[in-house]
């Protein structure tokens, strides 16, 4: 029986183990794949208060899971498989174990929205900028998306890649200034307004671009075998499991102000939280939040 377990181990997941263990609660923190979530697979990790020089998602993760483990808190790398977050305690299952529990925290984010076209599941697309990128040196690549993850993924790989084509379905970018006034700046870098990706196809590998501009409907073909994909299109909410609580239209976890939820003892934090600004600052103080007042109710 644990305090508290919470399921996500993200910015907003390692905020919250160490808070809760900090009151003296049993924490356990269960994630499929380890420290680190989604900011742990950027090239950089920018604008948040404190970061090193040079900080990037993989460092920044390996000092959230130092932190973490310094602090006393335990963590498994699970698969949650099924919740009961209603039952007294409540029960999580793993594809390792079964655990029981007084409160628990979701904080498990997002994942990568699909662009649901053909070929999507080909090689060389979906592809993660500091894990691939060195792969596409003086070569042609694209990054899907205009807000501000994109963009910065985009600056990253201009320094690897012979050229970097940003394609974005607004009629600019969407980024903040800073980005945009970088990609300005750097030559190898071309943005492509008021288009969508549409087709890729080729063998186990693409070879052919299929975009459409959606001013004029104009259908553009491109051949590039070497070329690499790179898709920035959002996330959608990790909440397929959690049908006992309420979840907002875009299927996202809406909580009061100390990150609980419909259901007493359960509270969310991080990405996976109905809330309008997603950063590491705000999934970190979400984290800061649910743990404390975990820890009052376990």
């Amino acid at each position: 029986m644990y305090d508290t377990i919470i399921i996500g181990a993200g910015p907003a997941g390692i905020s919250s183990s160490i808070y809760a263990k900090s009151r003296g609660k049993d924490v356990l923190v269960l994630d499929q794949k380890g420290v680190g979530g989604l900011i742990g697979n950027v090239s950089t990790v920018t604008h948040y208060s404190g970061i090193i020089p040079g900080e990037t998602g993989q460092t920044f993760a390996a000092r959230l899971k130092e932190q973490a483990e310094d602090s006393g808190v335990e963590i498994r790398v699970e698969k949650v498989e099924d919740v009961d977050l209603v039952s007294e305690p409540k029960k999580i299952k793993t594809d390792k174990g079964e655990y029981e529990t007084k409160t628990v925290i979701l904080a498990n984010g997002g994942s990568p929205k699909m662009l649901g076209i053909p070929g999507e599941n080909l090689g060389g697309m979906r592809l993660n900028a500091p894990r691939d990128g060195k792969n596409y040196k003086g070569k042609t690549v694209y990054v899907i998306g205009g807000a501000d993850g994109a963009v910065k993924e985009a600056l990253y790989l201009s320094n690897l890649a012979k050229k970097v084509v940003i394609v974005c379905v607004e009629d600019e970018l969407v980024s903040i200034p800073e980005f945009k006034n970088k990609v300005e700046a750097t030559e190898n870098i071309e943005v492509v307004p008021h288009t969508s990706l549409t087709a890729v196809y080729g063998g186990d590998h693409l070879n052919k671009l299929e975009f459409t501009d959606l001013t004029t409907g104009e259908k553009t073909m491109i051949e590039d075998p070497e070329a690499g994909v790179f898709v920035y299109a959002g996330i959608v909410p990790n909440t397929g499991m959690y049908s006992q609580l309420e979840l907002d239209a875009a299927g996202f976890i809406p909580t009061d102000e100390n990150m609980e939820t419909s259901i007493p003892g359960v509270f969310a934090a991080g990405d996976i939280r109905s809330k309008k600004v997603k950063q590491v600052a705000t999934a970190v103080s979400d984290g800061a939040i649910a743990g404390i007042q975990a820890a009052t109710k376990a």
